[in-house]
């Protein structure tokens, strides 16, 4: 059966995954989620720019902070927080 939606959509998708693996490169994401390198770039860039992630450098790679405390974009879902939603995915060390 071919599966032509989800419950999260790809910048859902790309948080979960950013949140489990901080040091996860482009391509890597990308095939995770489902999408191009230039999708999950374009992705990972409207995080940024919404805050919900910060970028650093760290040699030629990135790394990645997710801001688990800004309000979900949705009113629907602006009373919970991007953590509150990152708990169901993403197990606490």
């Amino acid at each position: 059966r071919i599966m032509n939606w989800t419950f999260l959509g790809n910048h859902g998708h790309v948080i979960v995954q950013i949140a489990k693996n901080p040091d996860v490169k482009i391509a890597e994401l990308a095939g995770l989620v489902g999408v191009t390198e230039r999708h999950a770039r374009a992705i990972v860039n409207e995080l940024r720019e919404a805050g919900y992630i910060e970028v650093t450098k760290v040699g030629r790679r990135n790394s990645y902070r997710v801001n688990e405390g800004i309000p979900l974009r949705h009113t629907a879902e602006s009373d919970k927080t991007l953590g509150d939603l990152l708990s169901i995915f993403v197990k606490k060390k």
